[in-house]
């Protein structure tokens, strides 16, 4: 495994971890966290590499042609585990069975380098019974061991094992750097839009906001606004939302309505998610009731609760494009 150049906004967290070694303060347990597409998996893999690397730069990073980073770049290096869910499984947990396996003698002992390191990702999918076994090998870790956990969602682990890392935090760039970085890799067009859309995340703005994706986006915007106009059936067009994906659609749902919100209070809010649509946006936000829009964002939020509790996901959509075609209604009936 090759590694990008890691992105200018992580190099002062990078500097810390760099001082923490030459200090030989290194911790056991590093809990990497941030928001998706911030350059989390990177660091980690950065800070691998560089663990293991027997001939690394002045500043850290991994020489990239030693053995080591040999057997690094071939996916084999013996002392890099990465830990995940079984991608053989329907369930998108790391179960205990998985961590039994790491946690054995043979697994917790470096068989080459310096360091043994273990990549666990998403940590957030540890189940229970997963948490409660790694717990003990943070509480006792080996002498030379890091556990590296990764994850967009840190609260959901339990606070014995929050308390026993040291969190990482990975903040969004400012928006001016972040932009400027998609500048040089990239040659697609609205890179301001696709970074908005992408919540500031620049990786996920590079890698998950195609062309294809943009078009979708559009065409569920359109349905979205026909609905409160009262020119599109309910029905028919969560099953359009559905063929994008439930969770895609619902983080689009909540940025259109705090954007109608924003606008409802302000004609010049200092943001927005949806700045191609600001005119739309502003009409419509002229028209409906704040208080049915607040009572919809959090019907929003609890959807993605209920998505997460494996709720089936068509009813969700039809169950939400109703209430926003009724919450219309019910404004222009006021009107009339």
């Amino acid at each position: 495994m090759r590694l990008e150049p890691l992105p200018p906004w992580l190099h002062e967290i990078w500097a810390r971890l760099q001082a923490a070694r030459a200090a030989e303060r290194l911790v056991h347990g590093l809990l990497i966290t941030g928001a998706r597409g911030v350059g989390k998996r990177q660091l980690a893999a950065h800070f691998a590499h560089s663990l293991l690397c027997t001939a690394r730069l002045a500043d850290g990073f991994a020489c990239g042609r030693c053995a080591d980073c040999q057997l690094l770049a071939a996916g084999n290096h013996p002392d890099l585990i990465q830990i995940g869910p079984d991608p053989d499984s329907k369930s998108d947990t790391i179960t205990i069975d998985t961590i039994r396996v790491f946690t054995g003698r043979e697994a917790l002992t470096p068989s080459r380098a310096a360091w043994k390191i273990a990549l666990i990702d998403p940590a957030d999918r540890l189940n229970t019974a997963a948490a409660n076994a790694l717990l003990k090998t943070l509480e006792e870790p080996a002498g030379r061991t890091i556990l590296c956990l990764i994850g967009e969602r840190s609260g959901q682990l339990p606070a014995t094992i929050r308390s026993r890392c040291q969190q990482l935090k990975v903040p969004l760039p400012a928006e001016a750097e972040a932009l400027a970085w998609l500048q040089r890799h990239s040659q697609q067009r609205d890179l301001a839009l696709r970074l908005r859309l992408a919540h500031g995340a620049p990786l996920l703005a590079l890698s998950g906001y195609d062309d294809a994706l943009l078009a979708q986006r559009r065409d569920c915007l359109n349905g979205f606004l026909a609905l409160a106009a009262g020119t599109r059936d309910p029905v028919r067009e969560a099953a359009a939302w559905h063929t994008v994906g439930a969770a895609q659609l619902l983080d689009w749902l909540a940025g259109w309505l705090c954007d109608l919100l924003r606008l409802h209070v302000s004609v010049a809010p200092p943001r927005l998610n949806n700045p191609d649509r600001r005119d739309e946006f502003a009409s419509l936000a002229t028209r409906f009731n704040a208080a049915d829009a607040h009572r919809f964002l959090q019907q929003i939020f609890t959807a993605r609760q209920q998505l997460a509790a494996n709720i089936n996901p068509q009813l969700l959509l039809e169950a939400l494009a109703l209430d926003w075609a009724r919450c219309n209604h019910a404004v222009r009936q006021r009107r009339n």
